[in-house]
Order: structure tokens, then C-alpha cells, then sequence
């Protein structure tokens, strides 16, 4: 597939610019306790808790990380301060267990969260918002308040560690 031309600047106009690639990322959201958060979003969203273990055990025979750096997660060797979540039909590096498609990342922090987030995920479910709200609270999360606007409605929420999010 042949991408678009980048658009030019106005110092540039002249100037023939190649195309950018598009760039690969994710999502890295600090944490108080990663695990956990990764286990709330991947139910959240239907994602994968990523299995980093085949890595890890790789890296703890070659003596390139210690031991102390790993937990047990849900029976296998995860790092200790991050792990990742992604989703079910993206490919993923299988030597790593690394996603290569949407993930969310994320990464111990030693503080909780204090303020309101500067970024924040919409979840779209389709019908049945309301029942869609209160499987997230069964998963831990909680309500913040109702907007009725009219340019729509959507449900304010928080996280089991306070991150806001809406549910449309």
C-alpha cells in the first residue's frame, strides 16, 4: 500500500518530504500495583494478560537479570514492575510474548496516582451500557458520575487505582 505524501510546512513547501511510516506503540499507564491493574483492563477490555515467561526464563538462565526482578502471575514469570495487556487478534512476538498490535503497558510507579488524568481511554460497548457498567464495577472499578450533554451521554469511571475512564 503506497502511503500519502506528508503534508509540507509552510517553510517546506517546496520541498519534497518522503511519506512516515507509520509508527508503532502502546500505551504505558504508571501503576501502584501493575498486576493487578493488567488483569482489571484485559477483563475490561477482553484482552490478553501478555505471558512474558519464555523471555524471562531465558534472561534469568543467561544470568542477564536477577531473579528478584520477577514475580509469579497467574503461574508463570512475569517482570516485576510491568506487564502488558493485548489484544486477542494482534500478532505478538512468540520468542518474547510481546504484542506487536494495541497493548496497554503498564509500568510500576512508587506513587499513587494524585491528580486527574491528562489522557484517558472511551470504551465504546455498543447496547447495553448500562449493564456494561456494572460489569466493570464487579471487576473493581467505579462510577464517578452520569453526563448527559447534548452532544450525548456516557458514564464517567475510575479503575480499581483511580483512573478516570468513560464508557459510551
Amino acid at each position: 500500500m503506497t502511503q500519502p505524501p506528508a503534508s509540507p510546512t509552510p517553510d517546506t513547501a517546496d520541498t519534497p518530504v518522503a511519506p512516515v511510516a507509520p509508527v508503532h506503540w502502546k500505551l504505558v499507564i504508571d501503576a501502584v500495583d501493575p498486576h493487578a491493574q493488567a488483569d482489571f483492563w484485559a477483563a475490561a477490555l477482553g484482552y490478553t494478560v501478555e505471558d512474558n515467561s519464555p523471555l524471562i526464563e531465558k534472561l534469568l538462565g543467561r544470568g542477564a537479570v536477577p531473579a528478584d526482578l520477577t514475580v509469579e502471575h497467574h503461574g508463570r514469570r512475569a517482570f516485576r514492575d510491568l506487564i502488558a495487556v493485548r489484544h486477542p487478534d494482534d500478532p505478538y512476538e512468540e520468542e518474547s510474548g510481546t504484542g506487536l498490535g494495541r497493548r496497554l503497558l503498564f509500568q510500576r510507579v512508587p506513587e499513587a496516582k494524585t491528580v486527574k488524568n491528562r489522557l484517558h481511554l472511551d470504551l465504546h460497548p455498543g447496547e447495553g451500557r448500562r449493564e456494561e457498567v456494572r460489569r466493570l464495577e464487579r471487576l473493581g472499578a467505579r462510577v464517578l458520575r452520569q453526563v448527559r450533554e447534548p452532544s450525548g451521554s456516557w458514564t464517567v469511571m475510575t479503575d480499581p487505582e483511580g483512573n478516570e475512564y468513560c464508557v459510551h
